[in-house]
This record gives C-alpha cells, sequence and structure tokens, in this order.
C-alpha cells in the first residue's frame, strides 16, 4: 500500500527524459546564444544534472545543460561565468546567479547552465567557478550521471527530492542522491516504502557527521556544501518525517 502510494506520487511527478522529451529542445533553443557566447571554442552542449541521471521531478530544475569549452579558452573560470551570465542577460534570459551554474527560464522550462572549461584536449574533466566561494573546483559529469544511474535508487532519490521540496529545505541534489544511495546500501531494489524510510532515517542519525566525497574528485567534500546550521535543519526534518503516522504526512 505505501509502495503504490509513493509510486502514484512518482507517476505524477516524473519528468520525461527520453529521447523525444520536449525538455530536449532547450538545447536547440539555447545553442545560437551559447554559440555567441563562446564560438569556436564551445565544444558541447549536453544534458547533466538530474535530467541526466533519470531523477529529475517537476517543480524542481527541469533540464540541466552542461556548456563545455575548450581548455584553449584563455579567460579566468570567473570571466568564462560571468560572460555567460551577461550574455543570457542581454539576450533576455533574466539569468539568476547560482554557485556553479545559472538559473534560466526557457519557454516553460526551468533551466541551469553551468559553463565548465575543459581541463585538457580531450577526456571528460572539467574546471567549474564556484561562485559563492570565489574558487574552482574539478569534476566528471559523467561520472557523476554514472554514478547514480546505475545505483538503482531513481525512485527513492525521487521521493527524497519530493520532501525537500515541499519542505523547502536546502539539500543540493547530487549530496541528496549519495546519501541516499548510501542509506540505501545493501537493501532491496523495489522496496520504495522501506528504504526511503531508512533514507530517512540515515539522515536523522548520520547527516551531520557522515562524510561524502566526490566520486570524481577525491579532494572535493560534497557533504561541505552545507553548514553545521543546515544539516541540523535536515536532521530535524527527517526526525519529524519519521514521526508521522502515514506517508501522506511525510509527501504528497
Amino acid at each position: 500500500m505505501s509502495d503504490a502510494y509513493l509510486r502514484q506520487i512518482l507517476s505524477r511527478l516524473r519528468v520525461d527524459t527520453g529521447p523525444n522529451s520536449a525538455a530536449r529542445g532547450v538545447q536547440s533553443a539555447l545553442r545560437p546564444t551559447l554559440l555567441r557566447w563562446a564560438s569556436h571554442y564551445l565544444m558541447s552542449l549536453e544534458p547533466s544534472g538530474s535530467f541526466a541521471k533519470g531523477t529529475a521531478i517537476h517543480g524542481g530544475t527541469d533540464i540541466d545543460i552542461f556548456a563545455s569549452v575548450s581548455s584553449d579558452v584563455p579567460d579566468s573560470l570567473a570571466v568564462i561565468y560571468n560572460s555567460l551570465f551577461n550574455r543570457l542577460r542581454e539576450e533576455g534570459f533574466n539569468p539568476r546567479p547560482q554557485n556553479v551554474s545559472i538559473g534560466i527560464r526557457v519557454g516553460a522550462y526551468s533551466v541551469d547552465v553551468v559553463p565548465a572549461r575543459r581541463q585538457g584536449p580531450t577526456g571528460q574533466f572539467h574546471s567549474l567557478y564556484r561562485r559563492k566561494a570565489d574558487t574552482w573546483t574539478q569534476t566528471n559529469v559523467l561520472t557523476h550521471i554514472n554514478a547514480v544511474r546505475n545505483s538503482g535508487r531513481a525512485e527513492e532519490i525521487m521521493i527524497m527530492k519530493a520532501w525537500r521540496q515541499q519542505r523547502g529545505l536546502t539539500f543540493p541534489s547530487f549530496y541528496m542522491e549519495l546519501v541516499t544511495i548510501e542509506a540505501c546500501r545493501g537493501r532491496r531494489v523495489g522496496d520504495l516504502a522501506e528504504n526511503v524510510w531508512a533514507t530517512l532515517a540515515y539522515v536523522r542519525d548520520n547527516i551531520r557527521s557522515a562524510v561524502f566525497i566526490d566520486p570524481a574528485n577525491t579532494n572535493n567534500r560534497i557533504s561541505d556544501d552545507l553548514t553545521a546550521s543546515e544539516k541540523l535543519t535536515l536532521a530535524n526534518a527527517a526526525s519529524m518525517a519519521r514521526q508521522a503516522t502515514n506517508w501522506a504526512q511525510i509527501v504528497a
């Protein structure tokens, strides 16, 4: 009964990420603007984030677009980020500065654009500007995508995202994905309600102390993306959820 309730929520919230998804039209719509921004330095423009991982839900970002520019770009990462922000503003997208991405709307879609400079002439390792800390980090988007897609925990992750969204919680998506995968480690795939219940217990008991490392960069502690206060808020919210007497009190 609990699994059926949660899967009914998933059927309503799940974003179509298939090859014919209407959201993929965002790539075509953005390409002219990004070519005017990066010119011949633009190497690729591909879906990333939750969309590419199959964990996107309605009400969040509909699609993330990873804009890869050549390692030959002479500008700093800050200049790359800010010049894209300015280009998007000039072309009427009303951009919002975020941490490593820039939030815009393209038609009916909420889009996060992530500018990144390739670290060499080939390969998937990129450098990203981290605006809030005015520094940079290394990432490999394909490693992130595969870590989540191959985990078998997409359903649990999407329910956790719905819980986060409906409670107004701060919990970066990749951090949440790694936490959910760890909380469900060894648990049977398909036991959706039991696995989400276990994930809430894990957040309650461990989020303040557990360390999560970026699988694409061992120097990047994903768990440092939240402050101690933000982690405490998450732990308290998970504790409240675990006191609920039915799933409708947790996620709707």
